[in-house]
C-alpha cells in the first residue's frame, strides 16, 4: 500500500500535520498540495480545533522547496500552478486558527514560504533557511517576496534572495524570522508545549489577536487602534470573557465555550 503523503492527527484542540515524503525531503507535490488545501479547508470548520501544529517527516528537511520537476513540466501553466500554491499559503495564513511550524530541517524555497504562512515558527538546531529559487532561474511566488521582508525588512530578506544564502536556525532567530530555537529532540515537545498553552486561552481572544496583529499590520497607526477598538469590543463583551475574569477572581480554571 503506499504511504500517505501527509499525515494527520488530533488531539483535543490540537491538530498535527506532518509532511510525509521524508526521502524527497518533504519537497511539496501537486498531491501534497491538494491534500493540504482539504485540510485546512476542514480544520476551519472544526470548532473544537485551536492550534495547528505543522511539520516534516525525519530529522533533515521540514520542506526542501516545490517540486522542480513538476514547476518545469508545467511549462507555461507555471504561473497558474504556483498560483494554485499562493492561494493554499494564504488559506494558512488567514486562518482563523493559530499555526505553528515546528521546523526540523531543511525549510528552502516553498518550505520557507510554508513556514512565513504559519504564525509561529519554533526550530530545531539542525534547521536550515533559505530562498534559493534565483539560482534557478526563477523567483519565489508562494509569498515569499512579500512576506519575509514584512518580518526581517527588505535588505536581509534580499540579501537571502539574490544570493541564495541560508541561515543557519540561530541566524533566523536573530533576525526574528524564527522565535524559538531548540535541540531537535525536543522540537515536537516544545511545539506540543506551546500549542498547549494557546489552546488553553479563550477562542476568542486567540481569534481578536490574530485578526487585530494581522488587520493592523499594514493600515496607519490610528486606523489600526481603532480596529483593535472594534475587536476588542467584541471580544470583551462575551460570556468567555466574563467566564474568564470570574475564574481568575475565583482562582479556578476557566472553561471557555468560544462565545
Amino acid at each position: 500500500m503506499k504511504e500517505e503523503q501527509v499525515l494527520f492527527r488530533k488531539e483535543g484542540p490540537v491538530a498535527y500535520i506532518t509532511i510525509n515524503r521524508e526521502k524527497a525531503l518533504n519537497a511539496l507535490n501537486d498531491a501534497i498540495m491538494n491534500v493540504l488545501d482539504r485540510l485546512f479547508r476542514e480544520i476551519e470548520e472544526d470548532e473544537a480545533l485551536l492550534v495547528v501544529v505543522l511539520t516534516g517527516m525525519g530529522d533533515k528537511a521540514f520542506v526542501a522547496g516545490a517540486d522542480v520537476r513538476e514547476i518545469k513540466e508545467a511549462g507555461r501553466g507555471r504561473t497558474a500552478f504556483i498560483t494554485k500554491g499562493q492561494h493554499l499559503f494564504s488559506r494558512i495564513r488567514r486562518s482563523a486558527k493559530v499555526v505553528i511550524a515546528a521546523v526540523n530541517g531543511y525549510a528552502l524555497g516553498g518550505g520557507l514560504e510554508l513556514s512565513l504562512a504559519c504564525d509561529v515558527r519554533i526550530a530545531s538546531e539542525k534547521a536550515r533557511f533559505g530562498l534559493p529559487e534565483a539560482s534557478l532561474g526563477v523567483m519565489a511566488g508562494y509569498g515569499g517576496t512579500q512576506l519575509l521582508p514584512r518580518l526581517i525588512g527588505p535588505g536581509m530578506a534580499k540579501y537571502m534572495m539574490f544570493s541564495g544564502a541560508m541561515l543557519s536556525s540561530e541566524e533566523a532567530y536573530r533576525v526574528g524570522l524564527v522565535e524559538k530555537v531548540c535541540p531537535g529532540e525536543r522540537l515536537m515537545e516544545e511545539a506540543t508545549d506551546l500549542a498547549r498553552r494557546v489552546a488553553a486561552c479563550g477562542p476568542l481572544a486567540l481569534k481578536g489577536c490574530k485578526q487585530a496583529v494581522d488587520g493592523g499590520l499594514d493600515l496607519p497607526l490610528d486606523d489600526a487602534l481603532k480596529l483593535e477598538l472594534e475587536i476588542y469590543d467584541r471580544v470583551a463583551n462575551s460570556a468567555d470573557a466574563e467566564e474568564g475574569l470570574s475564574a481568575f477572581l475565583e482562582k479556578r480554571k476557566p472553561l471557555f465555550r468560544g462565545k
